[in-house]
């Protein structure tokens, strides 16, 4: 029996909760031509303004390295000549340097997303595997990435004909000028080529990024029961609390750190909870490292999200792990293939959050398949 597709409409719009918990797995606004129109346009200032700079600096470089006497020849030290020739040059790059690293990082910033992800640069094993890559490729996240490439390409591929044409009589006569004056000129047109360019990377950024907040804002959308769970999680009564605060106490000292240290937390998703925890060459199997229902599932919801620990809702699977294997004990070897493909998503998270794919559906074994009260089920 297949599960993790929502039933429900996907109607109401994301809590903060919800954005602060997307935000905190990777899940940001992101876009890759805002940066790079950025980046680029940084280029173009620096041309404009720096240009003549880097121009002056080569000139002293060709001089210093074509001049000499014979000291420099009875005394010749490569190192130090090369450091000499290269230090004439190192505050202009610098500088560009400089400015197109302020635009790489201003483009998360202005987008709201500035911050460093361990999650982004951890190694995924399944990244290894060419069936994964293809599915990138192909599936609908690559196909609306290969659209925009080719706009790309034809958009710019037209301006980039449009300057030809426009100053094709200007660098035709180039030759017959003067080569300081040629030189100058030949980088005023650079300088705008490449400015317009940025231009066009612009349009392009702002037609891209209401698509990204369009698509992200319908990953995050939820439904009408998630909503009201959330608000009873948030606003639960007295009692409620209480109960909670007493189970996290009891929690935290026997399994508050194996729930910090979990792999994946797998829910019912209020009734049941159970923390799985897979170390690629240390454990053998997925191991479970903590379980409960009621309240202690609450309990271990609730630092599974102070930690960032990934929690997604399996309903059967929780409740097969809960019945059929104890705290530090290794699932049970029919619950092998569901918990695999769930922990092998949950390994690249990021990646599958900003392409827009959803969790993976899986199938439990009938043997393994039991009610909230723990009774086989066909």
């Amino acid at each position: 029996m297949a599960e993790g597709a929502d039933k429900d409409q996907k109607t109401e719009a994301p809590t903060e909760r919800r954005k602060r918990e997307a935000a905190e797995k990777g899940d940001v606004l992101q876009s890759r031509e805002l940066g790079t129109a950025l980046v680029v346009m940084a280029g173009a200032a620096w041309i404009a303004l720096a240009g003549p700079w880097m121009i002056g600096a080569l000139e002293s470089m060709l001089r210093e390295a074509l001049t000499f006497d014979n000291a420099a020849v009875a005394d010749f030290d490569p190192g130090r000549a090369l450091l000499s020739l290269l230090g004439i040059i190192a505050l202009p790059l610098v500088a560009l340097f400089g400015v197109t690293l302020l635009a790489a990082v201003g483009t998360p910033a202005l987008l709201g997303s500035l911050g460093f992800r361990w999650g982004a640069v951890a190694f995924k094993g399944d990244k290894l595997n060419p069936l994964n890559g293809v599915k990138r490729i192909f599936g609908p996240q690559g196909l609306i990435e290969l659209g925009k490439s080719l706009a790309k390409v034809a958009l710019l591929g037209a301006v980039g004909w449009w300057l030809l044409a426009q100053q094709a009589t200007s660098i035709m006569s180039l030759g017959a000028q003067d080569v300081r004056k040629a030189v100058g000129e030949l980088g005023s047109n650079f300088a705008f080529a490449v400015l317009i360019m940025a231009l066009a990377l612009v349009v392009i950024a702002a037609i891209d990024i209401p698509a990204q907040m369009f698509q992200r804002g319908g990953r995050l959308r939820m439904t009408k029961d998630e909503v009201k769970r959330e608000h009873r999680e948030t606003e639960g009564s007295p009692e409620l609390k209480s109960a909670l605060r007493r189970k996290q106490h009891e929690l935290s000292r026997s399994g508050r750190k194996a729930v910090k240290e979990a792999t994946v937390v797998l829910t019912n998703p209020t009734h049941f909870a159970v923390a799985l925890r897979y170390r690629p060459g240390f454990d053998t199997a997925p191991v479970v490292v903590a379980k409960g229902r009621g309240a202690t599932a609450e309990a271990i919801r609730e630092i599974a999200r102070e930690n960032a620990v990934p929690m997604l809702s399996y309903p059967q699977l929780t409740r097969a792990i809960y019945y059929t294997s104890r705290a530090n004990q290794m699932i049970r070897d029919d619950l092998y293939l569901a918990v695999a493909t769930i922990i092998a998503f949950v390994f690249n998270i990021d990646r599958a959050m900003a392409d827009g794919i959803a969790q993976p559906e899986i199938s439990v074994p009938e043997g393994a398949r039991f009610d909230e009260e723990g009774r086989p089920t066909a």
